[in-house]
């Protein structure tokens, strides 16, 4: 069965079933981590499995990246689904802190689900509609971060394993979708030909990618972007914590606020602004937003406000929905169709790594300066302004890419 014009459309599905099943199982993480570890030390073991998680995603996406532009997308997506079935079952059954970190290593080792299916959107669609099908994906996501946390605490009151097997079971009912609805995007000729050990490399991906100079610049754009946006997703509900004193039911209130910015933001204001603006413009005015919010976060230290706490949330993540798509957009037409896959591995494993790197200095910053760290959170983001209005060409498909 080929690719056809419901194919994105079935994309958005499996990515809302995917978002809200992490989303069910992410507030109970500490809990769980508490059956088995002292209360002083819940922080680390969260840490430790989130970092064991994002290394495993490292080495493995690219890798997953390539093998499915050679053997197609949707059987290394099923392989990624199941590997994240598997992941969520061994938590739900626990037992000891070395099931938990087993379930990671699966689930690390086998993600991949996000890059295939950035490469299924790329396959199926023409190079200009990639940025806004991107920003859907998003909307989607952010719909499902909305109500899965309330419905996670809700089956945590039963059992706190209860919420990882009905995740594990959205995943697997997306898998079932992907088998039965989802026609495979890469068609046998456009597939790369070829397989070697040198596939399994991670770093020869890396060192390919970051040969060729648009990427390369891309690449970098994009750990710009990650790094500045990653020191506020790390570290804001601490922030909210320390500085403000807020409370779990008001942080909650403002975390509601950044799903509903990120719906309207991906779902209605960059399809709209791309009726009027070129998609360079777009971005560009996203990184400015993105770092005018971290400048508010900032100014909230020496004005307590929770009106500017709210203008500094609805920047960032209204910037953020603007740019994102247009990168991950302009990222996708910088290679060809039987590259896509390793692309996109290769972007979600630097993110993997920015995911690992961001945290602990991001920790270390702020317990020396809150301020500090968000004044260099919006440097970067500045740093990112300057890099794409100056580096990155505008308006050019680099659809030959890497042969």
């Amino acid at each position: 069965m080929k690719p056809g014009k419901y194919t994105p459309g079935i994309i958005l599905g499996i990515v809302l079933l995917n978002s809200i099943g992490f989303s069910i199982v992410l507030p109970l993480l500490p809990f769980l981590v508490a059956q088995y570890l002292p209360a002083d030390r819940v922080v680390v073991g969260m840490s430790t499995l989130l970092s064991v998680f994002a290394a495993c995603t490292f080495f493995a996406a690219p890798v997953l990246g390539t093998l499915s532009d050679r053997y197609g997308r949707k059987s290394l997506l099923l392989i990624s689904l199941l590997g994240s079935v598997a992941g969520y079952i061994l938590f739900g059954i626990g037992g000891s802190l070395g099931i938990l970190f087993l379930g990671r290593i699966i689930d690390g080792l086998t993600a991949g689900n996000i890059s295939i299916l950035f490469a299924c959107i790329s396959d199926t669609t023409e190079p200009g509609k990639r940025a806004r099908w991107f920003g859907y994906i998003g909307a989607v996501m952010g719909m499902g971060k909305i109500g899965g946390p309330a419905l996670g605490g809700l089956l945590g009151s039963i059992s706190v394993g209860l919420p990882f097997f009905i995740t594990a079971g959205l995943i697997f009912l997306s898998a079932v979708a992907v088998y039965v609805l989802l026609p495979e995007s890469l068609q046998p000729e456009k597939r790369t030909k070829t397989i070697s050990f040198k596939s399994l490399n991670t770093f020869s991906h890396l060192d390919e990618m970051f040969r060729n100079t648009h990427i390369k610049r891309l690449l970098l754009l994009g750990l710009l972007f990650y790094a500045a946006l990653g020191t506020f997703q790390f570290n804001f509900t601490v922030f909210l914590k320390d500085v403000y004193t807020w409370s779990p039911a008001q942080i909650g209130s403002i975390l509601t606020l950044a799903g509903l910015c990120e719906i309207a933001a991906r779902a209605a204001v960059f399809p709209t602004l791309l009726r009027y603006f070129n998609e360079k413009s777009i971005g560009i005015a996203g990184l400015m937003l993105l770092a005018i919010g971290l400048g508010l976060i900032v100014m909230s230290l020496y004005v307590h406000s929770a009106i500017i706490i709210s203008l500094a949330v609805c920047s960032i993540i209204t910037g953020e929905g603007l740019f994102d798509p247009v990168y991950n957009g302009k990222l996708s037409q910088s290679a060809g169709e039987n590259q896509q896959g390793k692309l996109q591995g290769v972007n979600q494993s630097l993110q993997a790594a920015s995911n690992v790197i961001i945290p602990l200095g991001a920790a270390a910053i702020y317990f020396y300066s809150p301020g500090l760290l968000y004044a260099a959170a919006g440097s970067i983001a500045l740093a990112a302004i300057y890099m794409y209005a100056a580096k990155i060409q505008s308006n050019r498909n680099f659809g030959g890419g890497i042969r």
